[in-house]
């Protein structure tokens, strides 16, 4: 099984992308491919701009990878209680070229923050949205205190209770 993760933020240090990764890494017999949203930093999208691009190659290379997968495992960063503007542009671009930006792949959709609703509010927003762009989002999980709660020396959820839920979230999928 192919899988695609990657979080929704350019962070250096983005506390989703680990978070993605962990959780990617939990599925048995899996290959893993983690993107960096650097890796499709396009110009803030306009269609003014569009008109002069048409269509930006790194969203067709976006889109590539997302269809390559058999399972998307995504973990939203929140800024401001809404998606981060690096994955709202990436995902604006990538929807001019197909309205269906998540191609139907089954979805493991995750946040996680440094708070305590651990992203819960653009958690919220994504699962309300996404189904429309082509989700089928088949599970999901909320990390609340990021810091609390991950052991980064060991890249792993370090509370038990947290770290088996999802753990049987990943044992439970059915796709």
């Amino acid at each position: 099984m192919k899988i695609i993760a990657f979080g929704g933020s350019i962070s250096k240090n983005s506390i989703n992308k680990k978070l993605a990764t962990y959780v990617s890494h939990l599925f048995e017999h899996a290959e893993v491919e983690v993107l960096d949203l650097n890796d499709f930093a396009m110009p803030v999208f306009s269609v003014d701009l569009e008109k002069e691009i048409v269509q930006h190659p790194l969203a067709h290379a976006f889109l590539d990878k997302i269809a390559s997968a058999e399972l998307l495992v995504i973990s939203m960063a929140e800024n401001n209680g809404n998606y981060s503007a690096a994955f709202k542009n990436t995902f604006d671009w990538a929807s001019r070229i197909n309205v269906k930006v998540f191609q139907n792949k089954p979805m493991l959709l995750l946040s996680t923050s440094d708070g305590k609703r651990g992203g819960a509010r653009v958690m919220e927003i994504a699962q309300a949205a996404f189904p429309r762009y082509g989700a089928n989002i088949i599970g999901s999980f909320s990390l609340p205190s990021f810091y609390e709660n991950f052991d980064m020396e060991n890249m792993k959820i370090s509370d038990p209770v947290l770290d088996n839920q999802i753990r049987d979230i990943v044992k439970n999928l059915s796709f």
